[in-house]
């Protein structure tokens, strides 16, 4: 068999069988045929597939390292490769996996973006509350930074997921499952203001979160708004609604909380994953010294 027809015969599995997204399998695709241009440059002829050893693909690696500047873009096409290879033993294509061998890079870990506390303040007076549209990006933008939601989890709340008296909310997370979020005081007026205008657009829907037109607020247009109005306030790389997911995290360590209570309103499933913020507030402290300190 050619590499073409196995490369051609893996992505559909990966469309139709595996459901991959478009955006995964564009970049197994690219991933895929750089493996191409990679045994092109290095033979004569690109060989059949019974004919690639596992040098082949070790090789690859290094010729990644060469023409590729981030090492996590390098860990995900050889990961690509390696995945087809396993599909064409387990298909019998190939009698062996001969990229089981092969291990993936380490991954570039890399800190996250997050607010300083007086830029979460001034991106929040940017939002105009007497507006249908002002109050409720005012009022989503508070509740992420106030409870440390997903932008996916904040647009599926229902009208009847806050409890205005116990001041949480009830939120699915990933995997499907349901954990309830404390929400701040601050958070809680903004949401009253906007369900005041809310009332005043016909909608269908009980979802918290509505445009004017009364239909469902998409993560496309809420990304939009608040990564706009990041870009008044704050220099940061990220801006994003995750920015204020990661600001949440950050500002709570940063002020004493615990690690496992941050973790579990974070809703992950493991504590290493939490302590990447813990992190972020040691360099901050670090950065306090150095610009405070006088021998620093």
């Amino acid at each position: 068999m050619t590499l073409d027809l196995l490369i051609d015969n893996y992505l559909q599995y990966c469309k139709y069988e595996k459901n991959f997204s478009a955006h995964t399998l564009i970049a197994y695709s690219k991933a895929l045929n750089q493996f191409i241009q990679y045994l092109e440059e290095t033979n004569e002829i690109v060989p059949e597939v019974d004919a690639i050893t596992s040098s082949d693909i070790k090789y690859f690696l290094g010729w990644l390292d060469d023409n590729l500047k981030h090492r996590n873009s390098l860990r995900q096409k050889v990961a690509a490769v390696k995945a087809m290879f396993k599909y064409a033993y387990h298909k019998q294509i190939l009698t062996s996996n001969i990229a089981a061998t092969t291990h993936l890079p380490k991954r570039e870990d890399k800190l996250p973006s997050v607010l300083q506390h007086n830029e979460a303040s001034d991106l929040m007076d940017l939002f105009k509350p007497n507006t249908f549209d002002g109050a409720r990006n005012l009022a989503l933008t508070e509740l992420l930074y106030s409870s440390g939601l997903r932008i996916s989890e904040a647009l599926g709340i229902e009208l009847n997921a806050i409890d205005m008296y116990r001041k949480e909310v009830k939120v699915m997370g990933k995997g499907n499952k349901e954990r309830i979020v404390p929400i701040g005081d601050v958070a809680l007026s903004a949401i009253n203001n906007y369900l005041k205008h809310r009332k005043s657009i016909v909608t269908d829907t009980n979802r918290l979160f509505i445009n004017a037109n009364g239909r469902e607020l998409t993560a496309n247009s809420a990304y939009y708004r608040i990564h706009r109005a990041m870009g008044y306030i704050t220099d940061a790389k990220q801006k994003s609604p995750h920015t204020l997911r990661h600001s949440f995290a950050t500002h709570l360590l940063d002020n004493g909380a615990e690690l496992q209570a941050v973790s579990l309103m974070l809703g992950h499933t493991n504590l290493s994953t939490t302590q990447i913020y813990t992190h972020i507030s040691a360099e901050r402290l670090k950065d306090a010294y150095r610009l405070a300190h006088p021998k620093a």
